[in-house]
């Protein structure tokens, strides 16, 4: 690969110190947040405007050369991998908001623009972006696109598929399409709906045009602990029964409280097996009238401890606990797995009683936070990977996990994506027509197949390799173990 003529080429497009190709330089660029798995690319480039990014991809359909489009790489499913001997496209520095236009409700971004970002240019004018991943500091709108993510308060506002209005693209064989618009009446086909998920398959989204909501008048936060994790989903079980619809409602077990405890310094009752966090919001009068008959329906949950937020600095003390869930684990064990099932609400004490089982069976801690008002469960599965066989262990019990989501009629992502991480499970999910369906699909598109090449769909070799042992990065002191 160093003497292709596509090296040749990307220098005529981009200066030296914006086209990487000495091994130390890739190195932060072949994993992400899957750091299990990781692949060297042959070169990476970073963009500076959307022409840059035209030109990197119709050269690498020139070349025939496959090629992934990359924002902060928090995938947890691997889906920002490098393929072997392929292109990576780092989009951070495309993270301009172009337009804001407050009375259209509308904000018009680029792919490297940072979630949160966004609601901070949009609340001067009383607006914010409601998709909310718990990497909302960090992680990129492009990226958000590709894996159509979520957050906790997507119980009520729905996916970032629900918020995206039209998209500017460059598909795999270099044409720009322009698809959906400023409106939420689109004409035709919803095609900015079929690129939002597709997993960077297509191409590589240029611009996105986002819709935006009131900031709510007033949140009620409440947070109350069960002395188990099967009192606290019947807890969840009788909230959604009874009609409310809050805008989040989320579980911890008793490992994930120590974790953020550690993590976050959040207050949480430490002596609590698991706690639901459930947040009204919304104008004033409604939300009062929802909180009293919340407050209600805990009475009769057998809740231990509940707490009201009585301002928005202990609601933000709250939700920092929530958010930092995931990054403090990490200082229980020195490797974990993040596993992004769902199920129906309805099955949900099944599935974690069933996981709890399974836990057991295997010698493994797994570490329970999820959205469970949708019924997204995000287990994490704690090993060390120093020791041999740990990391096939942990991921024979992920597995586990997502057949069970499956059998119980769910989904094996609920907003982390497939990636190269759950692509085996596909046809576990799918039968061969619908599999079928979605490989023509992606034929038709890119019939080169260099847009992420071996993500998502189970056909051909996986672009990733399997790795044991520190991370590069680890040992080059970059990467800390508790």
């Amino acid at each position: 690969m160093p003497t292709h003529p596509i090296l040749t080429a990307l220098q005529s497009v981009f200066p030296a110190a914006r086209l990487l190709t000495n091994d130390a330089q890739m190195t932060a660029y072949e994993s992400d947040a899957l750091t299990a798995f990781r692949q060297r690319p042959a070169a990476v480039v970073i963009p500076e405007s959307q022409d840059e990014v035209i030109s990197a991809v119709r050269l690498c359909h020139q070349h025939g050369v496959p090629f992934v489009a990359r924002g902060s790489g928090t995938s947890l499913s691997g889906g920002s991998l490098p393929v072997a001997e392929g292109i990576v496209i780092a989009l951070n520095r495309l993270n301009r908001i172009l337009r804001l236009a407050p009375d259209e409700r509308i904000a018009v971004v680029e792919p490297g623009v940072i979630n949160l970002a966004v609601s901070q240019a949009a609340a001067p004018y009383g607006l914010y972006y409601a998709p909310d991943p718990s990497s909302q500091p960090i992680c990129t709108i492009g990226g958000n696109v590709a894996f159509n993510s979520g957050g906790a308060h997507c119980l009520k506002y729905g996916m970032t598929s629900n918020h995206v209005l039209g998209i500017k693209a460059v598909l795999a064989d270099g044409e720009v399409v322009q698809m959906g618009g400023d409106s939420l009446d689109g004409v035709g086909p919803d095609l900015a709906g079929l690129f939002v998920g597709s997993e960077g398959l297509f191409g590589v989204a240029l611009e996105i045009t986002l819709r935006l909501l009131p900031i709510p008048a007033v949140y009620r936060t409440v947070l109350a602990s069960y002395n188990s994790l099967q009192a606290a989903g019947d807890a969840v079980t009788a909230v959604v029964a009874s009609g409310l619809l809050p805008g989040a409602m989320e579980i911890m077990d008793k490992l994930a409280i120590k974790a953020a405890e550690v993590g976050a310094k959040a207050g949480y009752p430490q002596d609590a097996e698991a706690l639901v966090i459930v947040e009204l919001e919304g104008e004033t009068e409604a939300v009062e009238a929802e909180f009293a008959q919340l407050l209600q329906i805990i009475e009769t949950t057998d809740a231990g401890e509940v707490r009201i937020a009585q301002n928005m600095d202990e609601r933000a003390r709250i939700w920092k606990g929530r958010k930092a869930a995931f990054s403090a684990v990490g200082r229980l064990a020195p490797d974990y797995i993040v596993q992004d099932g769902v199920v129906p609400r309805s099955r949900l004490g099944e599935a974690l009683a069933e996981i709890d089982r399974l836990s057991r069976q295997y010698g493994i801690q797994v570490a329970n936070v999820f959205h469970a008002g949708d019924g997204n469960l995000h287990p994490l599965i704690l090993f060390d990977g120093r020791v041999e066989g740990a990391l096939e262990h942990a991921e024979a019990l992920a597995g586990e996990i997502i057949n069970l989501c499956i059998n119980l009629g769910g989904s094996i992502t609920g907003e982390h994506g497939v990636g190269m991480e759950k692509r085996d499970y596909m046809r576990n999910q799918f039968g061969p027509l619908e599999m079928e369906m979605m490989e023509t699909l992606r034929q038709a598109i890119d019939p080169k197949q260099i847009a992420n090449r071996g993500k998502m769909l189970p056909i051909g070799e996986a672009p990733a390799l399997h790795q044991r042992g520190p991370h590069p990065l680890e040992t080059a002191g970059v990467i800390y173990r508790e």
